[in-house]
């Protein structure tokens, strides 16, 4: 017989007794049985062995899951016992695995014996029953059916028992019941929040008694004690957990109906029904309990409602409705009336919502159904649509719903473009919905099929794109004086660099244009939205909706002013639009007809042959994108024809709606004057001249203010000056034309215009009467108005005219200098003193964009895309294009005078009294603090404000040499002149070359040199006078400086002469060269045209031309001629500035001015050795090191056009070790930003990388024009950096008679390190014994006692800080601690 294994059996033992039992053939104990998975189709019973023994390589799946997915949309099986079973969803299944594994060892391993030595042992009792209970399927049978169909005998077992345990059955049991159901069964009371679920058989007992104990308890407490424990409890819980308990009692006590509580009531004892409930016991803490719910749920989730009842569905189920026997609640919780908004959102940002309209709708609002504005959304009790939901509305397959989405994204577009979002809503809508994809969505919709989606798509794209208010204020400012031209609407965006393009030859590199052909249409509409449509096919779209579909009137004006917004783009987009096949023959054809038919109605139902104002103005935008396609536009497109048909004609003879024929009347003045300004369509003037003068001479009839059509009459006479303007212009230029075409001697030269001087020498006459008029108009109030609107053109007319007049071959000067003063006398003067213009000129001051920054920012709506000018705000400011605006009569006026007096210069003292007025004096010295920003909102009105300026000075400059009493603010109009010039922007280079040439360097807009400021300069340096000093002060300097301010002047203009075409082009638009203009449109905005810097340029285009290259060295080895008188003219020009104009360079700021500095250093290895520039080098490195200037120097943000400080610096190590010569100037230069404030990157430099210029960085305590505590103070804490000062010293790279300063330095440093006590990590602290210990054992008896006795830096004294006799006891102490010996007294030797 075999013998069952002991524990004391070895291995060997073990084997032997298995080897007995195979020997036996005797049958185990225990079968291996091998569970069959179905999944891989294995087999049970005798196929177990047979896979054992073929056995194959598996291959598995990471991935692939355990189950196969199932094949039909039925819902999965859910086991009622899994659901108790905690899995988590990263939870790794082999360790889950060996959680469960019940291997042998695993359980014999896990065997704790308990000590049962004090239990009492008893046999169990015995029952009848048998263990476990057995289950017949005759008490199965017995059980009571369960409505709803057959069930399984198990499942027929659970309801039994969920029954018995007072539950029903978990899935059968409807949600939705009638109370007649609960009066069928009896509930035994209890608690309504403990269910005694895993109590065992007896749960509903142990429930009902734990139930009573509480009850009991809460009898035995007073109420105030159940309050305050009460408030223990909620303060001790989560305050989610209350509310789930409260939810749970809600939803226990609603399901109760009132009968059966009162059933429940009766049967308790009286004591129970006696017992205070925790929820009534004070009607105050109740309404104080509700407040704070009600203040929680606005954190918290929304209160889930209870389920809908049979009794609140609209539509009672019948019986014999086919599959309604069983009513599904969560599918008719949409047939409910819809709960009130929740107070939910009302405290956090929420989803925006708008009506219809564009209205964004408050979270709280409860709007009535009938309007529309509630669906099925996610939200259902909320009314209006998101973007979200407008979005995916506008892909409906239902045409009403695609129109609606679209016409409500239209309105949101208007809306957000207005600006009326920024209080309400975060962000930026326009930008939201661009980059949901906006633009494709409004693209597919122009190819909708339905004509009203269409025309929803294209009104939404109107709103995406045009802005009223911008149009609006154009069209007010195009007869200012240079109002016709306009920046293109182009993004300011950046280039992106193209990896691909690295290292390839320029001939061989993509150009701009292939590379945005390669980009995608995504791409590309990201960074301009414009470019975007255009590449999308834009135009061609937009030709068939106006050939092929026709639509109604309101469509096709929405498409125009659409083609508008991309004229206005740019010069390219304008030639697309005229290049676009039939797209111009079309607009020409249709709806500028030679002839028509006058409409039956003011609103006709069709605009198709009806010439419209809105397309007169497109042709007018497209001729101002430049001279070529004005000429298409006049000979190939018929122009000219349709100026003729539209101007023969008074506005009331077109048969058209008044309104509308005296806009067509205007806009064709306009187009041609955009015509005229090339010097084109002239030929027509000739044709129209009788026209022509009778409407000039029907200007000056008066017109009621309340006439209707007075605006647009008042346009209509503008439009006719601004024409006659240019024709002037034009036909000033004839001469010079013809001229130059007869010594062309064959060469090719622009032909002259075919209209001459002679043939606009009477308007000056009927003009002139009309100006007079208008001085006498200005008493009547009743036509003051309209005066002061007409009055800017009339005196920028008077202007050009004499402008032009001194250059004619008729010039007749005694005859002009007559009229000059004639007009001088009867206009001007009285028109200066007339209350009217001085109320006019004291408002400049307050609707100026330059002193009121507000005006000036780019608002919250700003698009980088999709540019605008920002017209919108004008509505709550000033209005600075209206009749009120004070911009456009103010200019005028003073080219009127600016003319004048240069062609009668005796005239000029006469208008002192206009620049000696407070209100302008005020004006000019708010210019010179302010830094307007540059954007298209701000731009196209800066432009007109920097034209006035100009011109105020030239007449300021004129009458100083005349005037004592104006001469005394030479320096304010100097001021403004320099802070002008870095304002001006794209298109006024002409007036930056001539502020250079006249009035920047004039020596008598610099009071200072010639009333004792060079010597009150000197005297104020007398204090900061060292020896680092160059011999001569600096009021030689400044005196030397002022006497070269023509060789300034000329050097500056040397420097800017690559501006040379821009500056030519500049003056044909503002000198009236109209022969020679090529566009109206200005350059690309990009910033001011001069960098704020640029004072500094010629040092930095000669850095840039012989500095240092990135592979070390110079890029050549000898200076340019004329360099050294260059720079010398530069830094003279520089401290003229920081001497007296210092507000001038406040916008550079200090790192960058020390950054320019440095080139004088950099572009030469001896320039800065020239004693001209040595000395203007210190004197300018004495303002930057003046304490406030030091203070604001901070070298952690890299100057503009670097990338950080460190790098130059770094190329400034380099120069100093190669040619510095120990040169004093340089050596500051490098010391400067070594100051322990900056950071220690530039110090591990010199003593790392750079140790050799120890030797000869000699600057002298005493030539350091820096504090020496900034070097030393506050203690450095870069251990890698304290560790070269100890090797520098100790190895004598560094010493006292080499390096003075940052010796002080080194010392300073080493020795607040050694001895501080402040507590630090261990390796801190290890650094610091070791530095002391070895400074103890030093041979250098001097650095020795330098190290150790150093007491504070003195900057005057020999060795640049004191010592102490001895060291303190707390220091000898620290000694003695580190190197553990008595001999620190012997550190005093």
């Amino acid at each position: 017989m075999l013998r069952r294994p002991k524990p004391t059996d070895s291995e060997s033992d073990l084997l032997r007794e298995q080897e007995r039992f195979l020997a036996s053939g005797s049958q185990s104990a225990v079968n291996v049985v091998r569970r069959p998975d179905k999944r891989r189709g294995e087999k049970t019973g005798d196929d177990s062995e047979e896979t054992q023994e073929t056995q194959r390589d598996v291959v598995t799946i990471a991935d692939l899951p355990d189950e196969l997915p199932s094949l039909t949309p039925a819902p999965p099986k859910k086991s009622r016992f899994k659901k108790g079973r905690v899995r988590f969803e990263n939870e790794d299944p082999e360790e889950l695995l060996d959680r469960h594994d019940t291997h042998i060892s695993a359980v014999l391993s896990r065997i704790v014996e308990r000590d049962t030595s004090a239990i009492p042992v008893s046999f169990p009792a015995f029952t009848s029953t048998a263990f476990p209970k057995v289950l017949h399927r005759s008490t199965a049978e017995k059980q009571a059916a369960v409505p709803g169909g057959r069930k399984s005998i198990f499942a027929r077992q659970i309801a039994a028992q969920n029954a018995k345990l007072g539950r029903g059955d978990s899935k059968n049991d409807p949600k939705i019941s009638s109370p007649q159901a609960f009066g069928s069964s009896h509930v035994v009371p209890g608690s309504v929040l403990v269910s005694g679920q895993g109590l065992g058989p007896d749960s509903a007992v142990e429930t009902l008694r734990i139930h009573q104990e509480n009850q009991a308890r809460l009898q035995g407490m007073s109420q105030s004690e159940i309050l305050e424990e009460r408030q223990k409890l909620l303060a001790q819980l989560d305050p989610r957990l209350v509310d789930f308990v409260r939810s749970r009692k809600d939803q226990k006590t609603s399901s109760v109906p009132s009968t059966l509580q009162g059933e429940v009531c009766t049967d308790q004892p009286v004591t129970e029904s006696k017992a205070p409930e925790p929820h009534s016991t004070d009607p105050k803490l109740d309404s104080q309990e509700v407040t704070m719910d009600a203040d929680e749920e606005d954190e918290a989730e929304p209160v889930i409602q209870p389920p809908i009842t049979e009794k609140e569905l609209p539509v009672k189920p019948q019986k014999e409705w086919l599959h309604m026997d069983k009513l599904e609640p969560e599918k008719l919780e949409w047939t409910r009336d819809l709960p009130a908004p929740r107070r939910q959102s009302t405290k956090k940002s929420m989803q925006a919502r708008f009506d219809f309209s564009g209205t964004v709708i408050p979270p709280t609002e409860d709007l009535p159904t009938h309007l529309g504005l509630h669906h099925h959304g996610e939200e259902p009790e909320l009314a209006g649509y998101s973007l979200q939901e407008l979005f995916l509305l506008s892909r409906s397959q239902l045409t009403q719903q695609r129109s609606l989405a679209l016409n409500t994204l239209a309105h949101i577009l208007s809306k957000a473009r207005a600006g009326e979002y920024s209080s309400s809503l975060k962000g930026n809508v326009q930008i939201s919905l661009l980059d949901a994809g906006l633009l494709f969505l409004l693209r597919f919709a122009l190819d909708d099929s339905v004509e009203g989606v269409m025309s929803a798509g294209v009104h939404a794209l109107r709103a995406l794109l045009v802005s009223p208010d911008d149009e609006e204020c154009l069209d007010n400012t195009f007869p200012w004086l240079l109002g016709m031209a306009a920046f293109p609407l182009l993004p300011s965006t950046q280039d992106e660099a193209d990896e691909d393009d690295e290292g390839l030859d320029e001939s061989m590199k993509e150009t701009a244009k292939e590379k945005e052909d390669r980009k995608p249409d995504h791409d590309v509409a990201r960074l301009d939205v414009v470019k975007g449509l255009l590449k999308m096919q834009l135009l061609q779209r937009l030709r068939y909706i106006l050939e092929v579909v026709r639509p109604a009137p309101h469509v096709v004006l929405d498409v125009l002013e659409i083609l508008i917004r991309i004229a206005r783009h740019s010069t390219s987009a304008a030639t697309q639009i005229l290049d676009c096949p039939r797209l111009m023959e079309i607009v020409m054809s249709e709806f500028l007809p030679c002839s028509w038919t006058p409409p039956t109605s003011p609103s006709p139902l069709s605009l198709y042959g009806l010439p419209i104002s809105m397309a007169v103005k497109l042709l007018r935008v497209l001729g101002g994108a430049g001279r070529h396609a004005c000429a298409r536009i006049l000979n190939s497109l018929g122009g000219r024809e349709r100026l003729s048909r539209l101007l023969a004609a008074e506005p009331s003879e077109l048969l058209l709606e008044p309104g509308e024929a005296i806009r067509c009347s205007t806009e064709a003045l306009r187009l041609w004057a955009v015509a005229a300004s090339y010097g084109q369509a002239c030929d027509l003037y000739t044709d129209l001249y009788s026209v022509l003068v009778k409407a000039l001479q029907a200007a000056h009839k008066p017109n009621a203010p309340s006439e209707p059509l007075l605006v647009l009459e008042l346009h209509r006479v503008k439009a006719l000056l601004v024409l006659l303007t240019q024709v002037t212009h034009t036909a000033g230029c004839h001469q010079e034309l013809q001229s130059s075409l007869l010594n062309s001697q064959g060469t090719e030269s622009l032909p002259p215009p075919p209209v001459t001087w002679s043939h606009v020498t009477g308007l000056q006459a009927t003009l002139t009467g009309l100006l007079k008029g208008c001085v006498r108009a200005l008493d009547d109030p009743g036509q003051r108005a309209s005066t002061l609107t007409l009055l800017p053109s009339y005196l920028i007319y008077m202007g050009v005219f004499y402008s032009q007049l001194s250059m004619q071959n008729s010039f007749q000067p005694v005859q002009c200098l007559l009229e000059l003063e004639s007009l001088t006398s009867e206009v001007l003067l009285p028109l200066i003193s007339h209350q009217a213009i001085r109320s006019t000129v004291e408002s400049l001051r307050s609707y100026s964009v330059i002193c009121n920054p507000v005006l000036s920012a780019p608002g919250l709506e700003v698009v980088p895309s999709l540019p605008s000018l920002g017209c919108f705000r004008l509505k709550t400011n000033p209005n600075l294009v209206g009749p009120s605006s004070p911009l456009p009569l103010c200019t005028a006026l003073f080219y009127l005078l600016d003319i004048l007096t240069t062609n009668h210069r005796s005239l000029t003292k006469k208008f002192s009294s206009i620049v000696l007025s407070d209100s302008v004096l005020a004006y000019l010295r708010s210019c010179v603090g302010a830094m307007p920003s540059v954007s298209h909102a701000s731009a196209w009105l800066l432009r007109h404000e920097h034209l006035l300026l100009y011109l105020l000075l030239r007449l300021a400059l004129r009458l100083v040499p005349v005037d004592p009493e104006v001469a005394k603010h030479a320096s304010l109009f100097h001021q403004v002149a320099l802070a002008l010039l870095s304002w001006l922007l794209p298109g006024s280079e002409y007036l930056a070359h001539e502020l250079l040439s006249t009035i920047i360097f004039n020596h008598e807009l610099l009071p200072e040199g010639g009333s004792g400021g060079p010597e009150a300069a000197t005297l104020a340096e007398l204090k900061l006078q060292e020896k680092s000093t160059p011999l001569s002060g600096l009021g030689p300097l400044l005196r030397d400086s002022l006497a070269h301010l023509p060789s300034i002047r000329g050097c500056y203009l040397t420097h800017l002469a690559h501006l040379e075409p821009a500056v030519l082009s500049s003056r044909n638009r503002h000198l009236g060269r109209n022969p020679w203009l090529s566009s109206q449109l200005l350059p690309e905005l990009s910033g001011p045209s001069l960098p704020s810097d640029w004072p500094f340029l010629p040092l930095i285009i000669l850095y840039e031309r012989t500095g240092v290259s990135e592979g070390g060295g110079l890029q050549m080895n000898s200076l340019p001629s004329g360099s050294l008188q260059s720079v010398t003219h530069c830094l003279q020009w520089l401290l003229l500035l920081e001497s007296w104009r210092e507000q001038v360079l406040k916008p550079v700021p200090p790192v960058a001015k020390l950054a320019r500095l440095a080139c004088v250093f950099l572009c030469s290895s001896d320039l800065f050795l020239e004693r001209p520039v040595q000395e203007l080098t210190w004197a300018l490195f004495r303002g930057l090191t003046r304490p406030p200037s030091l203070q604001a120097l901070n070298l952690g943000t890299p100057p503009p056009g670097l990338a950080s400080f460190h790098d130059l610096y770094s190329a400034l190590l380099a120069q100093y070790e190669a040619v510095s010569f120990g040169d004093t100037l340089f050596g500051c230069f490098v010391l400067l930003p070594l100051q322990r404030r900056y950071s220690a990157t530039m110090r591990l430099a010199v003593f790392g990388e750079h140790v050799g210029i120890l030797r000869s960085l000699g600057v002298s305590l005493e030539q350091l024009p820096i504090p020496l505590e900034n070097f030393t103070s506050p203690p450095e804490d870069s251990l890698p950096l304290l560790r070269l000062y100890f090797r520098a010293l100790v190895t004598g790279a560094l010493r006292r008679s080499w390096c003075p300063v940052l010796y002080v330095v080194a010392v300073a440093h080493l020795n607040a390190f050694m001895f501080s006590q402040d507590e630090a990590p261990q390796e801190v602290e290890a650094t610091r014994r070791s530095l002391l210990r070895k400074t103890y054992y030093l041979t250098d008896e001097v650095l020795r006692s330098h190290l150790l006795l150093y007491f504070l830096p003195e900057q005057h004294s020999q060795l640049g800080f004191s010592t102490y006799e001895q060291l303190p006891p707390i220091r000898a102490r620290r000694l003695h601690s580190v190197v553990g010996t008595e001999e620190g007294s012997d550190g005093d030797r």
